[in-house]
C-alpha cells in the first residue's frame, strides 16, 4: 500500500484521481485491511492545512480528537472527550468518526450546531449539507457552523461490548429576528434523530414542542434524559 500525504488541495485531488482511500486515523479500517487486503493507494489529510484547523466556528476533518478543546462549543468538545480511550482519541480523527464510524459520537453535536460539511471534490472545494455529505461519503475537509448561545452533550454510561449508549446533544441559536431556537439530537442505538423547536418561553414550551417530533417517539427512559438536558440548557439561559 502506498500512503499519500498531500500538503495542498491540488495534491489531494490528484490522490482522489488515483482512487486513494481516505484513512483518517486508521483506527476503524486497519483490522479490515489486515483481514481483506490493503488498498493500492491510501491518503491521509494530516498534512493538509485546510483539514487541520480548530476554530470557534470550524473544525478540520484531520484533527485528532484529543486536540479538540474549548476553542469549539461545549457540545463538540464533550463529544470528542467521550470517544473511546485516551489512546484512541490521540489517533482517531473528526472525519473518521463522522464518516467512517457506525457510532458517530460527534454527529449529534454537529447536528445541533447546524453544521455544514466542507468537502473536497475533483473540481474544487464545496460547502454542503452535512447529512447529505455523510450519506454520499464525500471526502470531508471539515465542518463549519454558527456559534450557538449555549450547547451541551451527554452520553449515558454503557458496558463495553454492549449496545451503543444513548447520546443527547443540545444547542440554542438565535434566529434572524432574535428568537431563540433549541436544537436537539439523540443517538438511540445506531439511529440519530434531531429536531428544532422554539424555546423563548422556557423549557416546558420546548419539551411540549418536541413531543410532536421524532424525539417524542423515543422510549420513556430516553425522553427522561432529553427532558433533563433541555431543562438544564434552557434554564441556563435565564437572564442572558
Amino acid at each position: 500500500m502506498l500512503l499519500h500525504l498531500p500538503t495542498t488541495v491540488s495534491e489531494a485531488q490528484e490522490c482522489m484521481a488515483r482512487d486513494a482511500v481516505p484513512i483518517g486515523g486508521a483506527t476503524l479500517v486497519w483490522a479490515g485491511w489486515q483481514r481483506d487486503g490493503f488498498p493500492e493507494h491510501a491518503m491521509s489529510l494530516r498534512e493538509l492545512p485546510e483539514a487541520n484547523g480548530i476554530e470557534r466556528e470550524a473544525l478540520g476533518a484531520a484533527v485528532v480528537l484529543h486536540r479538540i478543546d474549548d476553542r469549539v462549543p461545549e457540545a463538540l468538545r464533550r463529544a470528542a472527550t467521550s470517544v473511546g480511550t485516551g489512546a484512541v482519541r490521540r489517533t482517531a480523527t473528526v472525519g473518521g468518526n463522522l464518516v467512517g464510524s457506525a457510532l458517530r459520537c460527534l454527529l449529534p453535536a454537529a447536528l445541533v450546531l447546524d453544521a455544514r460539511a466542507v468537502t473536497l471534490e475533483p473540481d474544487g472545494v464545496y460547502e454542503t449539507d452535512l447529512s447529505d455529505a455523510l450519506t454520499k461519503h464525500h471526502l470531508l475537509l471539515g465542518i463549519r457552523w454558527r456559534e450557538p448561545i449555549a450547547s451541551g452533550y451527554r452520553k449515558q454510561p454503557a458496558e463495553a461490548g454492549g449496545p451503543p449508549p444513548l447520546v443527547v446533544a443540545t444547542a440554542v441559536h438565535a434566529d434572524p429576528v432574535g428568537e431563540r431556537r433549541l436544537r436537539v439530537a439523540v443517538r438511540d442505538g445506531y439511529d440519530v434523530l434531531s429536531a428544532t423547536v422554539p424555546c423563548d418561553a422556557g423549557s416546558e414550551q420546548a419539551l411540549h414542542a418536541l413531543e410532536s417530533t421524532g424525539v417524542g417517539t423515543l422510549p420513556a427512559a430516553a425522553r427522561d434524559v432529553v427532558r433533563e438536558q433541555v431543562s438544564g440548557i434552557v434554564a441556563g439561559l435565564a437572564g442572558s
